[in-house]
């Protein structure tokens, strides 16, 4: 479990092809402590929760070694990783650290390429394109993750959406080298796969059954909000006429 919030900028130092197209073998440089690294740990580069399977300092760099298994070369841009290239990397969370971006699992769901990049004055804002499957579960105000970075998203139109990176996240993750025509990982918001999950189930009973109005666009389905009887916000799938006790009609109190 990762919270998109990097924690250092990797480099690859050695890509070994154990099995050409199947399984590659990644030592990346990095400035964590191999003391603090343990085999079997997580780590996140670019999104792609990846597994230690070793570690280590040569001179003054230390170093981990991950493989990159068939489903994440062909479903992530680790199928076009090259020696020299830099990447995000985030440790796995513990407990009673800092949710200071949204909840993030290393799971890639798929890929967007960069239309645009439009630079402001030490800003820049970036349009992407993603595939309709995963352009239904990205909301304006909602939360993305690209290349293992925590963003909020801006606007969406239809497949197409924007996010503006502040000075900070330009200076300490890859973003900054993003241009047009760059392929991106994306991790969707959890809440909004999980609620797309639920209209698949026809089994489930009645009263769990998102009606089917709301269940064409995930996108809604994660915004509806009602308040509980003591003002505080919950998050919940209606079926029609019918919602849950302490909670007000989301027709006059929608909270989206």
């Amino acid at each position: 479990m990762f919270t998109g919030i990097i924690t250092d900028r990797g480099e690859i130092a050695a890509l070994t092809p154990t099995v050409p197209g199947q399984l590659h073998r990644l030592r990346i440089h990095c400035g964590y402590d191999p003391a603090t690294i343990v085999d079997g740990a997580s780590i996140a580069c670019n999104g792609v929760c990846l597994t230690v399977v070793g570690k280590g300092r040569n001179g003054m760099r230390s170093w981990f070694e991950v493989d990159a298994a068939a489903e994440t070369l062909g479903l992530t841009t680790a199928k076009d990783w090259t020696v020299g290239r830099r990447l995000n990397l985030e440790r796995a969370l513990k407990i009673g650290d800092e949710l200071g971006g949204h909840i993030v699992t290393g799971h890639v769901d798929g890929l967007a390429t960069i239309a645009a990049r439009q630079d402001l004055p030490a800003m820049a804002r970036f349009t992407l394109r993603t595939t309709r499957a995963l352009a239904r579960f990205i909301a304006a105000k909602g939360s993305v993750a690209l290349d293992g970075v925590s963003l909020t998203v801006n606007e969406v139109d239809d497949v197409s959406f924007s996010v503006l990176i502040i000075p900070h996240t330009l200076d300490v993750t890859t973003i900054g080298q993003w241009q047009s025509g760059n392929e991106i990982n994306v991790e969707v918001d959890l809440m909004a796969r999980y609620a797309a999950r639920l209209t698949e189930l026809s089994w489930l009973p009645a009263f769990w059954r998102i009606p089917a109005w709301l269940g064409r666009d995930a996108r809604l389905q994660t915004r509806l909000i009602c308040q509980d009887r003591h003002g505080q916000p919950l998050w919940h799938a209606f079926r029609a006429g019918t919602y849950p006790a302490g909670c007000a009609d989301p027709g006059h109190n929608p909270g989206v």
